[in-house]
């Protein structure tokens, strides 16, 4: 039985989604141009990088899902994660070698990737009506999201950008102090360790498997999770894309920016990134209106068209009669319907469909495709196709209209490819979810 006795329960679980997500938003954004602008990492290096960072979510199906369905209340493995992980990464900021900041890298991902879909699994459990209440509950995540973006993009742009020296110093001033991203994150994640222990009592879940995750397993091996998760593993990757390559595509075009823009959104991308966040807020109030009245496989359909067009707008940028960073700002926007309109339902069909006692184990599982597989595997493939695309330079240049068409066009057409498969593969929604 649900748990809805506390008057400010929704309050609560929103301070954690915003607190959960700013931790994460603010070093994301900036870590690829950080890596190569100022540590000048190579891009199989940076590639490495991303991909340790999603260990821990290929781990936390089989360790987080147990103990939180079988062993251990969530909030109190929650504050243990987010305590140990604030610790390391404070000591990022100023780690130089690759094997060092890669070490690091992978024990934090063991930490942090597991409190994403716990805290997914800890709301679920003390809400009364999931289906109404945790797109409420969930855009507050969106709101950390934003608020960290747009403070960093300020941070960098009052305290590293230099006046009065060439371009070139100004971008190596900002690479930087991107490196401020990361003690933010830090000091977020200390302020949610202690605030964890403080949420709703959720003690483990008595099922009829000892092992939680072996009846996950068994849950996705059917329709329609079976399709979901495979399809989501392509879609997991472009998303990645995105992420390792579009802050620093946003920050080439910042230079020529209307001062407006900078003056609220600041500089180096990160900042400007935050649009898509705020189109998510949107979409997420508006989603669980829409699944009562459209199917979730026409829903997931407008998110992946939403996927190709975003890439397309970023490929074709210099051909379409608009300014630049108008054409960038609408396929940012964009981010909110691809997030929306297919991983956060996703999040919601899962817990239609799991069983009730193995619900934490199979979004752990879920997590595992999105920040596992599709960040290990989309780091690897964006930062080769990101070489391919340099077309024998050294770097790759933002900047050139050559070299970025060819980047953002490749996850373009497998965004249409994912497309084809949904609608081919996808089955007719049924009337009533598996658990009611």
């Amino acid at each position: 039985m649900k748990n809805d006795a506390h008057p400010a329960l929704l309050p609560r679980l929103s301070v954690m989604m915003f607190l959960e997500y700013a931790i994460w938003g603010a070093w994301l954004p900036i870590l690829f141009p950080f890596l190569q602008g100022h540590r000048g990492f190579t891009n199989d290096e940076i590639g490495a990088m991303f991909a340790v960072g999603a260990v821990g979510a290929i781990v936390a199906p089989f360790i987080a899902g147990q103990i939180a369905d079988r062993l251990f209340a969530t909030q109190k493995f929650l504050g243990v994660l987010h305590l140990a992980g604030a610790v390391l990464m404070w000591q990022l900021a100023s780690i130089e070698s690759f094997g060092g900041f890669l070490a690091f890298s992978l024990v934090y991902s063991l930490l942090y990737c597991p409190t994403m879909p716990l805290t997914n699994s800890l709301a679920f459990h003390h809400l009364m009506d999931g289906k109404s209440q945790f797109g409420k509950v969930r855009l507050w995540g969106t709101i950390g999201w934003i608020a960290v973006g747009i403070a960093m993009g300020q941070w960098l742009l009052i305290a590293h950008t230099p006046t009065g020296v060439e371009e070139a110093a100004v971008a190596a001033a900002q690479n930087a102090g991107r490196a401020d991203a990361f003690k933010l994150s830090a000091i977020l994640g200390a302020i949610m360790g202690v605030y964890c222990f403080t949420l709703p009592n959720t003690p483990p879940q008595q099922g009829t498997r000892s092992v939680a995750i072996a009846g996950a397993f068994e849950a996705v091996s059917k329709n329609p999770l079976r399709t979901l998760f495979l399809l989501t593993i392509p879609i997991a990757c472009i998303h990645q894309f995105y992420f390792v390559h579009t802050g620093g595509f946003l920050s080439a075009f910042q230079s020529n920016a209307a001062g407006a823009i900078n003056r609220i959104f600041g500089v180096g991308g990160g900042g400007l990134m935050t649009i898509g966040q705020m189109s998510e807020i949107a979409v997420l109030a508006f989603v669980p209106t829409l699944v009562g009245r459209v199917s979730r496989k026409t829903i997931l359909i407008v998110g992946t068209l939403a996927y190709a067009l975003r890439m397309a707008l970023f490929a074709y940028v210099h051909e379409i009669p608009l300014d630049p960073i108008v054409t960038l700002v609408l396929g940012v926007a964009l981010h909110g319907v691809c997030f929306g309109c297919f991983i956060f339902l996703a999040f919601m069909i899962i817990d239609e469909e799991a069983p009730k006692d193995l619900r934490a184990s199979t979004q752990s599982l879920y997590n595992l495709v999105i920040v596992g597989i599709g960040v290990i595997v989309g780091s690897f493939v964006s930062t080769k196709i990101a070489t391919w695309a340099q077309h024998g330079a050294e770097k790759l240049d933002y900047a050139n209209p050559e070299q970025t068409r060819s980047l953002f066009a490749a996850p373009m057409w497998a965004s249409l490819a994912v497309l084809v498969l949904l609608v081919v593969l996808y089955p007719k929604d049924r009337r009533e979810p598996a658990n009611v």
